[in-house]
């Protein structure tokens, strides 16, 4: 299994903080999250960059046994 954890809007939309997935691609782990948790994980999972192991990546990387998924909503600062 590998680790997803969820930051600000996208915990709230999860209610929970981590929990484990499967490996797969990006991709596939967004439609599996969004399934898992409904519509409003899904509209928040549009709009969150996800790092794999501290790497932004895209919707084609792959998700490997062990990996920690960050998912990281939008936010604004300085």
């Amino acid at each position: 299994m590998s680790t997803v954890r969820y930051f600000a809007a996208a915990a709230e939309a999860a209610g929970r903080s981590q929990e484990p997935v499967a490996p797969g691609s990006v991709a596939e782990l967004r439609a599996a999250l969004a399934e898992r948790h409904g519509e409003q994980l899904g509209r928040v999972l549009q709009r969150c960059s996800v790092l794999v192991n501290g790497v932004r990546s895209e919707d084609d990387a792959r998700v490997a046994e062990g990996d920690v998924v960050d998912v990281l909503p939008p936010f604004a600062g300085g």
